[in-house]
C-alpha cells in the first residue's frame, strides 16, 4: 500500500490549534458536525443516482451509521454518501478552501479569547472532530468507483493518506477518543445528542444498529400532506408537552428569505401560573440541523411563549451563537416570520372572536409587552390588543377596530379610562359626561395598560387619549364642548363660582396647581386631573410604585381639582364658607382627598383619618 504524508496548509494548522485549545466547552457538537456532513454527502449521491446511472454500489441504501467501542474508546460514523477520491480526501481535509480564510481565522480566535460559549458552528466542521479526537481516520471511496484511501491525522500539523482495499462507496470516520471523551463510546450519551442537534436529518442515523431519529421534519413537507395526529405528536415533541396546541402555523416562503417554519401557541401560560420567566420555545435549524437551540435571536423576546422550529436554508450553517446575534440575515428573518405570525393571529381572531379571547386571556400580556418594547411591530400589535369597554360586556374583551367601527363620524379621538375594576371604573367621575353623551369609552384595568395605549399613540389615525387628562376635549355637541356648562337652576351663579373657585386655590395651595369648574362632571362632586396633557393617573402611580420598588423617592406634583358646581355638596360648602369657614377647610380638604383616591393616587392616610373623624363628630354634635 502507498502511504504519503503531507503538511496541512498553514490556515488549516491555526484552525486546528483553535478548535482544540478553544471549544472546549461545547465539544458535543462534534457529533452533530459529522452527521452534517455525512447528510451532505448523502444528499448529493442521491442528487447523482437520479441524474447518473453509472454509479457504484447503487444497491447502498442512503443512510448514516454510528457504532461504539467503549473498551478501545473509538466513536465510529459512516454513511454512503457520495464519498471522496484521493485528490479530494486531500483537498477538502488538508485546506480550508474557501477566500477570507485569515480574516475567518481571526474572528475565530477572537471569540475564542473572549470565551463565548461557541455552539461550535465557527466554520470549523470536520475539523470539529478533534476537539474530542486523539486521532482521527478518515476511510473514503468515491460513487465513481476508484480505489478508496484513508486519511489519517492526530491534529499536530500533518496528515497521511494511504491506499485502502475492499471500502464500500462513502465514508468512514474513526474517532479515536482522547482519555476525557471516553463518553462519547456511550451509548446513551451519543443517543442524547442526536436527538438534541439531529434528530430530523431526513436520512437514517442508526445508532448501534438502532435508528435513533424517528420524528419526522414535519416543517419540510407540504401542509396538505400531513394528518393532526402528526402535528399534535410533533408539537409535544418539539414542546415537551402534553396537551395539544391552541394554534399552529405552519409556512414557507422564497422571498425575501427561503424559510420554513413551523408555530406553535401552547394552551397554558406557565409565567402567569407563577412558574418564572419562560425560555424562548423556537428551534433555529438550518436545513434540519440545529443551529441554535431556545433562540434568543430568531423572535422577538415579547413571543418567548411559542413553541416549534424555522428552519432557512438561507443562513450559513458555519455560524456562531455570537454570529447569530448581529447577523444582518437573521434580523430579517426575526421581521418576517413575527410579521407572518401577527397577521396569522390577526386572521384567526376575525375567525374566532371567541377563541381568539381565550388566547388572550391566556396570552395578552407578551403582546402587551412588545406594544411597550417593540416599536417596529405596534402597527400590527395594536390590532390584536383587547381591553373592555363601556358598551362591551363584562368579561370579553373588544379591538380597537370595533371601537372604530362604533364611533361617531365627528369623533376624532379614542378614550380610555384606567381603574382597578368594572365596578370601580362605571362608579367613578371620569365616564359620567362619556356616559350622558353615549360616548364608548375603554377601560383598562391592568398596570401595564396606560403604558401600552401610549406608546401605541394611535390607531389608524385616531389618537388614543386618557380620559383624566387636563386638556381633555370631547367630540363637538356635547356638553363638555361647550365653553362652559349651561347654568342649572340649583348651581352657583357665575360670582359664587369664582368666589368659591378663588377660597380653594387658597386653601388647598399646598396640593393643587389650580382649581376650576369641570365641563365634564355630572353627578360626582370633584375629580383630579393631572396639568400634564401627557400623563394619565394609572402611569403615574406605575411609575410611583416603580420609584418605591427601587427605593428612590417619590415626586409629588400638584394635580388640578375641577369642581362641579351644581353638586349639592359643592353648594353647600359655598354657604359653609360664610358660616364656618374653618370647617369649610375641613370639608375641602376631604373633598381633595376623596377625589385623589378615585383617581387611584396616593394621600397621607392617617390625616384623612383623623379629619374625617373631626367632621362626624362636628356633624354628630350637630
Amino acid at each position: 500500500m502507498t502511504t504519503t504524508q503531507h503538511e496541512f496548509q498553514a490556515e488549516t494548522k491555526k484552525l486546528l490549534d483553535i478548535v482544540i485549545n478553544s471549544l472546549y466547552t461545547e465539544r458535543d457538537v462534534f457529533i452533530r458536525e459529522l452527521i452534517s456532513n455525512s447528510a451532505d454527502a448523502l444528499e448529493k449521491m442521491r442528487h447523482e443516482s437520479l441524474t447518473r446511472e453509472d454509479v457504484f454500489d447503487a444497491h447502498v441504501p442512503l443512510e448514516i451509521d454510528i457504532s461504539l467501542d467503549e473498551k478501545a474508546h473509538t466513536f465510529t460514523i459512516t454513511d454512503t454518501g457520495i464519498g471522496m477520491s484521493r485528490v479530494e480526501l486531500e483537498s477538502n481535509l488538508g485546506t480550508i478552501a474557501h477566500s477570507g480564510s485569515n480574516t475567518f481565522l481571526l474572528e475565530l480566535a477572537e471569540a475564542a479569547k473572549k470565551d463565548i460559549n461557541l455552539i461550535g458552528q465557527f466554520g470549523v466542521g470536520f475539523y470539529a472532530a478533534f476537539m474530542a479526537g486523539a486521532k482521527v481516520r478518515v476511510q473514503s471511496r468515491s460513487w465513481d468507483g476508484s480505489e478508496g484511501h484513508e486519511w489519517e491525522s492526530d491534529g499536530s500539523g500533518t496528515f497521511t493518506i494511504t491506499e485502502k482495499e475492499g471500502l464500500h462507496r462513502g465514508t468512514r470516520i474513526i474517532v479515536e477518543l482522547k482519555e476525557d471523551a471516553h463518553e462519547y463510546a456511550q451509548k446513551w450519551r451519543v443517543e442524547s445528542i442526536i436527538k438534541q442537534y439531529s434528530a430530523f436529518v431526513s436520512f437514517p442515523i442508526k445508532l448501534e444498529g438502532e435508528v435513533v431519529n424517528t420524528v419526522q421534519a414535519l416543517w419540510m413537507r407540504n401542509k396538505a400532506e400531513i394528518k393532526e395526529e402528526e402535528y399534535t405528536e410533533f408539537y409535544k415533541f418539539i414542546a415537551n408537552a402534553f396537551d395539544e396546541p391552541t394554534y399552529r402555523l405552519h409556512f414557507s416562503a422564497d422571498a425575501p428569505l427561503a424559510i420554513n417554519a413551523l408555530l406553535f401557541v401552547p394552551k397554558e401560560n406557565f409565567e402567569i401560573m407563577g412558574f418564572g420567566r419562560v425560555d424562548p420555545g423556537v428551534n433555529l435549524y438550518c436545513q434540519r440541523i440545529l443551529i441554535d437551540q431556545h433562540s434568543e435571536n430568531i423572535l422577538p423576546e415579547w413571543l418567548r411563549f411559542l413553541k416549534g422550529v424555522v428552519d432557512s436554508e438561507d443562513l450559513p450553517l458555519n455560524i456562531s451563537r455570537q454570529a447569530l446575534q448581529d447577523n444582518a440575515l437573521v434580523s430579517k428573518l426575526r421581521k418576517v416570520i413575527t410579521k407572518r405570525f401577527l397577521k396569522y393571529m390577526d386572521e384567526e381572531a376575525k375567525k374566532d372572536p371567541e377563541k381568539y379571547l381565550e388566547f388572550w386571556n391566556t396570552f395578552g400580556i407578551y403582546f402587551k409587552e412588545g406594544a411597550t418594547s417593540d416599536y417596529e411591530f405596534q402597527k400590527e400589535l395594536s390590532r390584536l390588543i383587547r381591553f373592555e369597554s363601556s358598551k362591551s360586556e363584562a368579561g370579553k374583551p373588544i379591538g380597537l377596530a370595533e371601537y372604530l367601527a362604533r364611533m361617531n363620524p365627528d369623533q376624532e379621538e379614542i378614550y380610555y379610562i384606567n381603574g382597578p375594576s368594572r365596578t370601580a371604573i362605571e362608579s367613578g367621575p371620569y365616564v359620567e359626561m362619556f356616559t350622558k353623551n353615549d360616548i364608548e369609552i375603554l377601560y383598562t384595568m391592568e398596570p401595564i395598560d396606560d403604558f401600552v395605549l401610549s406608546h401605541l399613540g394611535e390607531f389608524e389615525g385616531k389618537k388614543l387619549v386618557s380620559a383624566d387628562r387636563a386638556d381633555l376635549s370631547l367630540p363637538k355637541g356635547t356638553e363638555a364642548d361647550a365653553e362652559e356648562k349651561p347654568e342649572d337652576e340649583a348651581s352657583l351663579d357665575k360670582e359664587q363660582k369664582e368666589s368659591l373657585l378663588s377660597w380653594l386655590k387658597k386653601a388647598l395651595e399646598d396640593k393643587v396647581a389650580d382649581v376650576i369648574v369641570s365641563r365634564r362632571l355630572v353627578d360626582s362632586p370633584a375629580m383630579i386631573v393631572n396639568p400634564d396633557g401627557h400623563m394619565s393617573s394609572s402611569m403615574e402611580r406605575v411609575i410611583a410604585m416603580s420609584r418605591r420598588e427601587k427605593g428612590v423617592p417619590e415626586e409629588k406634583s400638584k394635580k388640578n381639582l375641577e369642581i362641579n358646581p351644581a353638586n349639592p355638596l359643592i353648594r353647600r360648602l359655598a354657604a359653609l364658607i360664610k358660616e364656618d369657614e374653618d370647617f369649610a377647610r375641613e370639608v375641602a380638604g376631604q373633598i381633595y382627598d376623596n377625589a385623589m383616591i378615585q383617581a387611584g393616587l396616593y394621600v397621607n392616610h392617617l390625616e384623612m383619618v383623623e379629619r374625617n373623624y373631626r367632621i362626624l363628630g362636628r356633624v354628630t354634635k350637630a
